[in-house]
């Protein structure tokens, strides 16, 4: 029994890096840029596969599954206005890149981690989810379930804790946080659109999930390090207070003027 709640675990590993969770996430952390958001993804997530590995709400699960195309969708065209809408005015109280814009009504389904995470685990399942529910059946469903969410919730949770603190240096004017975040979006679009299109059109991925999966792991731990990496050089935009204080009075010029001593 040890030997199917480790390999559970390892599978939940394995799943937090699925394509869907990675694109979902760190599109999240646009919508919602906080480092809780893959926590909470693979809790939510975590949850559905737990309760399908017990046998419950296979029916609700299997009503809700059209909604995981379209939630990723919702994802993408976030992230595809946010990359090219128009940078906000910087001020002092609202600085360049920060997030002060309210969310539109409809992206309510998609700015709630948790039930992102439910969406996702009805509408897409991976051949790692499927596996774990074949590994149910020989065991306790209930662990096996919750190693295989414990070991989602690693992954997961280090994936949203990294995208969320990009998007804050990314917001406090890091000019390689910012040129990440912007790639990073463009990937997540990309993304977003073919995993849902493909899912919606109907064609197996299954094979293509591995190599899909380690191929965004890559280039996101490749950004990450790049911007950790690089020195923090941020945007030096004067602001009118600024140009105040360095900007030599008028007065007090006229003043040394007619002060000063007149030599012939």
């Amino acid at each position: 029994m040890n030997s199917a709640f480790t390999l559970a675990f390892c599978l939940g590993l394995r799943h937090g890096a699925d394509p869907d969770h990675l694109t979902a996430i760190d599109g999240l952390s646009r919508v919602r840029p906080r480092v809780t958001n893959g926590l909470y993804f693979a809790i939510g997530h975590g949850l559905v596969v737990t309760a399908l590995t017990a046998g419950v709400g296979e029916m609700l699960a299997g009503r809700a599954a059209f909604l995981g195309p379209w939630a990723l969708i919702l994802v993408g065209l976030f992230n595809l206005w946010q990359i090219f809408r128009p940078a906000p005015r910087s001020s002092a109280s609202h600085p360049a890149g920060s997030h002060t814009h309210r969310l539109p009504a409809s992206l309510a389904l998609v700015s709630r981690p948790v039930l992102l995470g439910m969406i996702l685990a009805a509408g897409f399942e991976t051949s790692s989810q499927l596996s774990v529910l074949v590994l149910a059946g020989d065991s306790s469903p209930w662990l096996v379930g919750l190693a295989f969410s414990a070991g989602m919730i690693i992954v997961d949770g280090l994936d949203g804790y990294l995208a969320a603190s990009t998007q804050a240096m990314a917001a406090n004017g890091a000019v390689n946080a910012r040129a990440a975040s912007r790639w990073l979006g463009i990937i997540v679009v990309a993304y977003s659109f073919g995993l849902a299109g493909a899912e919606l059109a109907g064609i197996d991925l299954a094979g293509f999930t591995l190599p899909l999966g380690l191929t965004l792991v890559a280039v996101v731990i490749a950004f990450r390090v790049w911007v950790r990496r690089a020195p923090h050089v941020p945007l030096s935009i004067p602001q009118p207070a600024d140009l105040a204080h360095t900007r030599p009075s008028t007065t007090s010029h006229l003043s040394e003027t007619r002060h000063a001593p007149i030599t012939v």
